[in-house]
């Protein structure tokens, strides 16, 4: 037991310092970013110059702490000096590309609408809520949210402005939490390598989703720690050089706690990951069983696996409960059925298989060998057998959601193109320098071939994260072409409707009188709940709404409202809502009605969501029950309670 608790101890403990310095660089970084006057991303090579300058750098201290491991000398040093260049590599890379913004990528466009709105409501206050509705439980889960928005409140930042720094950050730490975990599984050299790829990787195809990019981050190594806690044939047969190369003298209940927090967190933080870690992890449990039974040739050796992965999923499901309790329970509780339309999105990358390893590009090549790899060394190699499993679950997914598609919904399949891409990319590590080994051998050793191999190494690395910029091209221009909450847009040109936000909330504050968070609007221009903490009646579109707040039903409500004619009944019909009714509207104003530009689900077709637009006559509200302001193209109906 004392050795386990020091095994723990040291890999938490080495997990804490880790963090602390990936946290100190970003923030170190960002900071010294903000204090230049930058040219726009959008209109300047400068910031990409720059970043590429960065990235070099950042390269060194990774080179230097390999060498120095491999060396054997000051492993200390060689500890923090990686774990500073692998997050100065993702604050570098991501930072000065966006140094001359406050908006992160996408700005506050799309899906970083609703993303910017949940971590605005969880910095006004620290209760779980949802971003939108008033008296809901949270449906997406909000772990990385909660989490940035105590950061935001701590710092005394709005929270869309703590955006940019906390998703920066985070992604930083986590890719030093990733090094972590790989040290404790392999060689530490070859962490820093397989850290350093995938952290590329994901920065290219997942930085855009910040909270999903920590956990494609961490899944790799977490996934050949659950290998390892379910199926542990070296217990009896010693030897084997591979993975988990420290003694096991915790009998893999060190793993089976390590993979129950990154499931819990998992599910804290994006469901669909979650539920594919989950579902890998359970092929994973049964595989262990099958295998065990096979050796021993007794059912009873299926016993160990399976009250490991019980374990596992016990310790996850704990953490679960945290977000995931309230919802729960209201939807038990609650007469209103889900509107199961979170799942209603099928672009033409969910429809077909992902296949990166046949893409003629570098990341192409890597996963090609990775693909290789994973195959060649299926039957020897435990890190190839958790990666492989890793990847036959999502394959396995992806044609469950497109089976799912003639039920009429999907499993949301094409979010996990990045997951995939990381896996083969850490397998196409392990297989390029394995393959080199092999190489170096069966040319009798030649004295310059390591230094080749190396050189080559490098120079596909470089090539490969300075083009990550031109990856997110459209992502970074869109945060510098989007008015930020200031009123601003980053490119120095006119500013959009946006920058009425601010008059519009001193209006409010002063005609209701009340907190922002006890006021409730109803308003097409939803990204204004981005910038300031009130309570939305509908949200964006049905399939980010909370999936118990009856989006039709509301749909349907507004609708009936702008057909009546008289402020008395639009008061009475407010009355009677089942739902709390608006205390304020926001419309766009027209020359003789008031309207609101709403989304109702079309799926299957692609796009997923229709527009339509509804009209509210002005003399609907010609009433003293009503307070009406103009404010640029907005006109603000308060309702006097």
């Amino acid at each position: 037991m004392s050795l386990f608790l020091r095994q723990v101890g040291a890999g938490l403990g080495e997990g804490l310092l880790a963090a602390a310095v990936a946290a100190v660089v970003a923030a170190v970084g960002l900071v010294a970013f903000s204090l230049v006057h930058w040219p726009a991303f959008n209109s300047s090579n400068v910031t990409r110059a720059l970043t590429t300058a960065g990235q070099v750098a950042a390269a060194a201290m990774l080179i230097a702490a390999v060498w120095l491991l491999r060396v054997h000398k000051w492993p200390l040093v060689a500890k923090v000096l990686s774990w500073a260049g692998i997050s100065a590599f993702v604050t570098v890379t991501l930072g000065m590309p966006l140094a001359a913004t406050k908006l992160y990528l996408f700005g506050v466009s799309v899906d970083q609408e609703f993303r910017t709105e949940y971590l605005t409501r969880l910095t006004d206050s620290a209760a779980l809520r949802d971003m939108t509705y008033v008296d809901l439980p949270p449906f997406y889960p909000g772990g990385w949210f909660w989490v940035g928005g105590r950061v935001a409140n701590v710092l005394g930042m709005d929270g869309w402005e703590a955006f940019k720094p906390y998703a920066i950050g985070s992604l930083a730490v986590a890719a030093a939490l990733a090094l972590v975990l790989w040290t404790q599984l392999i060689r530490a050299d070859w962490a820093v390598a397989v850290t350093a790829a995938t952290t590329a990787v994901a920065l290219t195809y997942a930085s855009p989703e910040p909270y999903s990019g920590v956990i494609v981050l961490l899944l790799p190594p977490a996934l050949v720690l659950a290998w390892g806690a379910l199926y542990r044939p070296l217990d009896d047969a010693p030897g084997e050089e591979d993975t988990l190369d420290a003694p096991r003298t915790a009998g893999g209940w060190g793993a089976v706690i390590g993979t129950g927090l990154f499931l819990g967190i998992a599910a804290t933080f994006y469901t669909l990951h979650f539920l594919v870690a989950a579902f890998a992890i359970a092929l994973m449990g049964l595989l262990a069983m099958g295998l065990e039974v096979r050796q021993r040739r007794q059912w009873r050796a299926a016993v160990p696996p399976l009250l490991r992965l019980l374990a596992i999923a016990a310790i996850s499901g704990l953490i679960a409960l945290v977000c995931w309790g309230p919802y729960l329970v209201k939807s038990l509780t609650s007469k209103t059925p889900s509107s199961g339309t979170a799942l209603h999105y099928l672009p033409k990358s969910g429809a077909e298989l992902p296949l990166p390893m046949v893409e003629f590009t570098l990341l192409g090549g890597l996963c090609l060998i990775g693909t290789v790899w994973l195959v060649m060394r299926a039957g020897s190699s435990r890190r190839a057998q958790a990666l492989g499993i890793g990847v036959v679950a999502i394959y396995l997914w992806t044609l469950l959601s497109m089976l799912a598609t003639a039920a009429g919904t999907t499993l949301l399949s094409f979010r996990l193109e990045a997951p995939l891409m990381v896996l083969l990319s850490a397998a196409g590590v392990f297989g390029f320098v394995e393959g080199a080994r092999a190489v170096y051998q069966g040319f009798g050793e030649p004295p310059r071939f390591r230094l080749a191999v190396v050189a080559i190494a490098l120079i596909g690395a470089l090539a490969f994260v300075q083009d990550i910029s031109h990856v997110l091209t459209p992502e970074i221009t869109t945060a510098y072409t989007d008015t930020d909450g200031d009123g601003n847009r980053a490119d120095k040109r006119p500013p959009s409707a946006v920058s009425y936000y601010d008059e519009i909330d001193a209006a409010l504050l002063a005609q209701t009188g009340r907190p922002r968070d006890e006021t409730v609007v109803l308003t097409a221009d939803t990204s204004f709940l981005s910038f300031y903490p009130y309570w939305g009646f509908q949200a964006l579109t049905s399939h980010y709404a909370n999936q118990l707040a009856d989006f039709s039903g509301r749909a349907a409500a507004i609708k009936d409202w702008s057909k009546l004619d008289s402020p008395t009944k639009l008061l009475d019909a407010m009355a009677q809502s089942p739902w709390r009714a608006p205390d304020a509207f926001l419309f766009r104003r027209g020359d003789d009605a008031y309207s609101l530009r709403l989304a109702e689900d079309v799926y299957p077709n692609d796009p997923n969501v229709k527009r339509y637009s509804v009209s509210f006559p002005k003399q609907l509200f010609d009433d003293p029950a009503f307070v009406t302001t103009d404010i640029g193209p907005f006109t603000l109906v308060t309702v006097r309670r």
